[in-house]
């Protein structure tokens, strides 16, 4: 099983949520940790992945040497890729 860590952007943006959207994201993200390729998605030229979590997306990135899953970036669709 994946460890999970947050960076800093990540955890600010979780506190920013209502408890009902940040429950749903944290779910998700504890699902990942198990098989996260079975849920995941790579960028186009880009290290990092995404997983899709309803309206918002997770970018993360996967050191699966060390069985780690870092969420660099959790946001909105529409302003996740900028």
């Amino acid at each position: 099983m994946f460890e999970l860590f947050f960076t800093a952007q990540a955890k600010k943006f979780l506190k920013k949520l209502n408890k009902q959207d940040r429950v749903r994201i944290i779910s998700s993200l504890e699902r990942c940790r198990v098989r996260p390729f079975a849920h995941i998605k790579k960028l186009v030229s880009s290290p990092y992945f995404r997983l899709r979590i309803g309206k918002f997306r997770a970018i993360l990135d996967i050191k699966s040497g060390k069985l780690v899953i870092v969420v660099v970036e959790i946001g909105n669709r529409r302003n996740i890729y900028d």
